[in-house]
């Protein structure tokens, strides 16, 4: 019944053991105040629930293109920036033809090319998490691909690729996609060229970073010329009534809420990377995200377990290239970063007597 490619995919996998400190999923450890949730109550109450939403998301657009200094008609909402990936996925190139990125990065590129059985191209970074531009060069003249995927800053390693090294890249391929989760954590964007319709660019954004994971709204930026042509692919209610409403009031009662636990991450983020780095042994690695990479003198399946045991969860990614040894943790409020760093140190201690 199912196609081949199909049965031999893997699901993508998030971390779901529990945890009392859970700093695993990258999400901002702020939940919204008692006030603007009442206020998205309100709003919520007024929502004809047999009625469907408003396809465009007319006034939610109006809204991020203010905030983003674009024009509404620079911007397509998805079902997530997920969905976005899908669907430039759909609609740039033919099926036959590629699509390449670093590795490690975001899986979903990989898990969209595989479902609809387009050739992937994958090039390791080299052993600083920096691209490899030799070996990006050699796929991009040898295979043509016409789609090329680049976490900006790249998860899971955290960094921002050298930007002369991106422009050269994009040069040589028809189209790249500057996926900005991370965006408001790093200040670094493509959105200039994204709404520059002689660019090969284009942008993802999403609020599931920001405060809203559980909307699933994510947003692609372009020329207006190439969003018209998104809108073919775009599922016509894909953006759920209540997802347009929260996000609206949020962004425009709760903004100020929103900017002070951004900032309130990126300060964690200096201090608790500052902090790992007293730790004997312990290497941090450059981060312009809401999480970070860091490695021990110790097995990093062990020291993953031995902190789930005490109740602190964290991303183990010592199974990717490049990334033996290494965990990801992201930022949390101060109180779990301090559990995080009291626990840790005692793992530490622990394994240097026992090993």
């Amino acid at each position: 019944m199912f196609s081949k490619r199909i049965k031999n995919l893997k699901a993508y996998k998030t971390e779901t053991s529990p945890a009392k400190i859970k700093l695993s999923s990258n999400e901002l450890p702020y939940d919204l105040p008692e006030g603007l949730k009442k206020r998205i109550q309100e709003e919520i109450a007024k929502i004809p629930f047999n009625r469907y939403p408003d396809p465009y998301a007319n006034e939610l657009r109006q809204i991020l293109a203010e905030l983003w200094g674009v024009k509404p008609e620079n911007i397509v909402l998805g079902n997530g920036s997920d969905e976005m990936i899908l669907n430039l996925a759909l609609a740039v190139g033919e099926p036959y033809e590629g699509i390449t990125y670093p590795i490690p990065t975001f899986p979903m590129y990989r898990v969209v090319a595989d479902s609809l059985g387009r050739p992937t191209y994958e090039v390791p970074l080299k052993p600083n998490l920096e691209l490899d531009e030799e070996r990006f060069n050699r796929v991009l003249e040898n295979y043509n691909p016409a789609l090329m995927f680049i976490s900006y800053p790249n998860n899971p390693t955290g960094n921002l690729f050298d930007r002369k090294t991106l422009d050269r890249l994009r040069k040589k391929v028809p189209l790249m996609v500057s996926d900005e989760a991370y965006f408001d954590f790093s200040g670094e964007t493509y959105i200039n060229e994204a709404i520059n319709p002689s660019e090969n660019v284009v942008v993802l954004r999403t609020l599931s970073k920001i405060g809203l994971a559980s909307l699933r709204v994510g947003a692609l930026i372009a020329d207006e010329a190439f969003i018209k042509e998104m809108f073919k692919v775009k599922m016509p209610f894909n953006v759920t009534y209540p997802s347009q409403v929260i996000a609206k009031v949020v962004l425009t009662e709760g903004l100020d809420f929103i900017r002070w636990a951004i900032g309130q991450v990126i300060s964690e983020r200096e201090r608790l990377m500052n902090e790992l780095q007293k730790m004997e042994g312990v290497k941090v690695f450059p981060s312009k995200a809401n999480f970070f990479l860091f490695k021990t003198p110790y097995d990093a399946d062990l020291v993953h377990q031995r902190l789930l045991e005490k109740g602190v969860l964290i991303r183990n990614v010592s199974y990717l290239p490049n990334l033996k040894g290494c965990l990801r943790v992201n930022i949390g409020k101060p109180e779990e970063n301090d559990i995080f760093l009291e626990k840790l140190y005692e793992v530490l201690k622990e394994l240097e007597k026992e090993l």
